[in-house]
């Protein structure tokens, strides 16, 4: 994963995150946390749907964002 993501994981070690493996716990992380640029790299790596995807059923994610990235992604369908 991309160093610049690393202050968004602050509880891990970033080397020991797989992007593939963890895919559900980085988004969660980034929807919540991320910047513009954290954001365009999660769109990139996982895609619309697979994000709205774990927007919908994370319950890790706050209301607000869900919210939020409901109206957000929906623009980008």
């Amino acid at each position: 994963m991309n160093e610049r993501l690393q202050k968004y994981f602050w509880d891990v070690d970033l080397k020991t995150v797989d992007p593939k493996r963890h895919s559900r716990y980085v988004i969660e992380r980034l929807v919540e946390f991320g910047d513009e640029g954290a954001v365009r790299w999660m769109l990139r790596q996982y895609g619309t749907k697979s994000v709205l995807d774990v927007v919908e059923s994370s319950r890790r994610i706050s209301q607000k964002s869900k919210t939020y990235w409901r109206c957000v992604l929906a623009g980008l369908k």
